[in-house]
């Protein structure tokens, strides 16, 4: 009898293998073939750990090399036209990332993850065309390693609802056509084996649907179930509840459904239709998105809870989404503290999990080896609960005595103070905080940390780069300088490492997007700032000029959604305490001499709730918390943000509320339609619109950022805006940087004398 499930596994490699393969191809360094070597040699590996696991259900399609929706638009061949006179992995990479001639598909974050998914576009005159063969060559691959898999894919409810339509019509026009290619897609693969297992993910069905995306579920589901009688099929829904669909799925023909009982708990409103309908239950409790290891009796006591409603024999233990958002073992993992190491479980140990909970839930026999994990379960758990590490009585009390939560002085007053301070010139140019980070500088980072340097060889090299991107910087124009942030690892990172209540890892890498990887911190306790973070760099940037430097600050909000957070205290009581931590940092910057100063909110948009029912309980905390870390901040200090790939239209109030004095946002590759909803609710607030991509290589044109600067110019004032980069640079070669940089100067430059 089979007994668990698997929704399905992270592809970058343990040590990251796929991206060094990938950014060695991309710069040349090897052919195609090596990264194709590199991508099968980790799919049976990843398959094999499974299968050691004794996991019942390993998906095949899961991989990628770069993301999975960008994969089904070439499954289903809707390739956008600027695309179609290119071939393969020309063809693939230049949708991801853009080429000379054509700008990338747009990037957009998935659900209220970290992880970013390529956005389809979509029109009326989009024409299908199944592409089976890497759907079908990857399920081969695993049955020649014995191992006979399930087949991901992408629901076409779910791909359509989060296209991009480019002509303002209905994505949904084409749902017949995309679902006849899946049935094409389902025929082909029915003749590979007696039986097969079919995933469907349909993350879009935990959101508030209206009655229109709801009325498509049943027809849809009806076919692709009927295809071919061997064909079983699975709808999958994580992140949230998805009771609306659950209630119209148990009516289709389809094999079973897949709930999440971990950020999910109102599917238990639905188990009964479950169990009436005959389905079978894919019951995700092992959790897919944090990385705190499992209490095994709770695990199984949920399960008990869940058999009350529907039959055992009618339930697979699951991960309740995808492990794709964990990091990948804690193996390597040597120098990471031993207690909070033993409260921790990634991907790898989640497997062994899933394995002792379903051997529990399912009264089997266990063997030493388990009930050793079981004890060291609990002792673990009772571990953590108790340890003395994750209080901090000082900023407990320091918290309840805090007099000022936000700003005093209203924004007109401000502004009016700030522009006679800095006398910055209206279309101001900037960047968003970071430059590229070289092999030399992070080298340097690595052998200061590994002691293999001094702190004045380490200090040095730092100052060095620091005067480079200074002198760069004013030779082109630049209004507002930054310092480059050489000295940073990574945005949270380097915060966190400075805090009290984090905890770092070696190898915890999760993969964002393509080949980009980050290492979010470890939240174990309560956080506070014993001293100065940023203080010093900055001050040494702004003595190497007579320009203005920013200050460059993570907001608390950003940190707590990037970072994996202590599950045993309210998010918003972490976050509130990481506020305090910033404010006193900006109070420190300003004190010295420090007067425009950067917070970014870059994962603001990213931590909202799935269900409209629970939004306004987060903007609330949100937005306290945001202006609490900006607090102490006077009259003349300015006050920036940064905010990534949100669709504005339905956070433009909070975004007010939040009462920064300048915002700048990522719209390079949505033109100036983000930037209408500011003109349309009366934004008062300075913005710098991203005029270029930063996420693709292709160095943009002066004429055509000057054609991108006067769109902005059609919707708001010169006085009110900013010109900048779309996100930081930390990613960029420094050639491409500097010619983009220098363009957008000059750009700036053309259209100020327009004027």
């Amino acid at each position: 009898m089979s007994k668990n499930y698997v929704i399905g596994f992270p592809r970058i490699g343990e040590k990251r293998e796929l991206k060094k393969v990938l950014e060695s191809f991309w710069s040349g360094e090897v052919d195609f073939g090596e990264v194709k070597y590199v991508a099968n040699e980790l799919k049976k590996r990843h398959w094999a750990y499974q299968k050691s696991a004794k996991v019942d259900y390993i998906s095949s399609n899961d991989f990628s090399y770069y993301d999975n929706m960008l994969d089904t638009t070439i499954l289903l061949g809707a390739i956008p036209k600027r695309f179609e006179n290119l071939e393969d992995e020309e063809l693939y990479f230049a949708m991801a990332r853009g080429n000379k001639e054509a700008v990338a598909m747009e990037m957009t974050k998935w659900f209220n993850t970290n992880y970013h998914y390529i956005v389809p576009e979509i029109s009326k005159e989009t024409k299908f065309k199944l592409n089976s063969k890497k759907v079908i060559s990857e399920y081969k691959e695993a049955k020649d390693f014995a191992v006979k898999t399930k087949i991901n894919l992408v629901g076409p409810i779910t791909y359509l609802g989060l296209s991009k339509s480019v002509d303002n019509s209905d994505t949904f026009l084409h749902i017949n056509s995309v679902v006849e290619q899946y049935c094409k897609l389902l025929e082909e693969l029915s003749l590979f084996d007696e039986e097969i297992v079919v995933q469907f993910d349909e993350p879009l069905f935990v959101k508030d649907l209206d009655s229109k995306i709801l009325s498509l579920i049943k027809p849809v589901y009806d076919k692709l179930s009927k295809v071919s009688s061997n064909i079983k099929v699975v709808v999958a829904t994580y992140f949230e509840h998805s009771n609306e669909a659950t209630k119209i799925l148990v009516n289709t023909p389809i094999w079973a459904i897949a709930l999440d009982f971990v950020y999910g708990s109102k599917n238990f409103e639905v188990l009964e239709e479950i169990e009436s309908s005959n389905k079978v239950l894919i019951a995700g409790v092992i959790d897919g998105r944090n990385v705190w290891k499992s209490n095994i009796s709770k695990k199984v006591e949920l399960l008990d809870e869940i058999a009350k409603k529907v039959s055992k024999s009618k339930i697979l233990v699951s991960t309740s989404c995808s492990l794709l958002h964990v990091p990948f073992t804690l193996e390597y993992e040597t120098a990471l503290d031993s207690d909070i190491k033993s409260w921790l479980s990634f991907a790898k140990e989640k497997l062994l999990e899933l394995k002792l909970v379903s051997k529990l839930f399912f009264n089997e026999e266990l063997s030493l080896e388990d009930k050793s994990q079981l004890k060291r379960n609990q002792e673990d758990n009772e571990s953590r609960k108790n340890s003395t590490k994750i209080h901090n009585k000082k900023v407990q009390d320091e918290l309840s005595k805090l007099k000022t939560n936000e700003r005093k002085d209203k924004f007109e007053d401000r502004i009016k103070a700030q522009r006679e301070f800095f006398k910055y010139e209206d279309l101001a140019t900037t960047t968003i905080g970071s430059f590229p980070q070289t092999q030399e500088i992070r080298k340097n980072r690595r052998d200061y940390k590994n002691s293999l340097i001094s702190k004045e060889q380490y200090e040095l090299q730092i100052k060095e780069y620091i005067d480079d991107c200074i002198a760069f910087q004013e030779s082109i124009g630049l209004d507002v300088l930054v310092h480059g942030e050489p000295e940073r690892n990574d945005m949270v990172e380097y915060f966190g490492e400075l805090l009290d209540g984090f905890a770092f890892t070696k190898n915890a890498w999760v993969q964002s997007y393509g080949s980009r990887c980050v290492k979010p911190p470890l939240i174990f306790g309560d956080v506070t700032r014993e001293n100065p973070m940023t203080v010093e760099w900055i001050k040494y940037a702004q003595s190497r000029t007579k320009k203005i430097v920013k200050g460059m600050l993570t907001g608390p909000v950003t940190i707590l959604n990037w970072s994996f957070v202590r599950d045993d205290k309210p998010r918003n009581e972490v976050a509130r305490q990481i506020a305090l931590a910033i404010a006193n940092e900006v109070d420190d910057l300003q004190n010295a001499g420090i007067k425009m100063i950067q917070v970014d909110e870059a994962a603001f948009k990213e931590g909202y709730p799935l269900r409209n029912e629970n939004i306004s309980k987060y903007e609330k905390w949100a937005v306290e918390n945001f202006r609490l870390s900006v607090s102490k901040a006077k009259i003349d200090t300015q006050i920036h943000t940064h905010m990534c790939y949100s669709e504005f239209n339905d956070i433009i109030k909070t975004i007010e509320a939040m009462d920064a004095d300048v915002i700048s946002i990522e719209t390079a590759r949505s033109g100036n339609e983000l930037l209408k909803i500011f003109k349309k609710v009366g934004y008062k607030q300075e913005v710098g619109p991203g005029v270029y991509d930063i996420h693709s290589p292709r160095v943009p044109s002066i004429d055509e950022m000057v054609e991108q600067i006067e769109a902005l110019l059609e919707v708001l004032p010169k006085q009110q805006l900013w010109i900048n980069p779309d996100c930081g640079l930390k990613t960029r070669k420094w050639p491409e940087v500097k010619q983009s940089l220098e363009n957008m100067v000059k750009a700036v430059n053309i259209v100020r004398n327009k004027k």
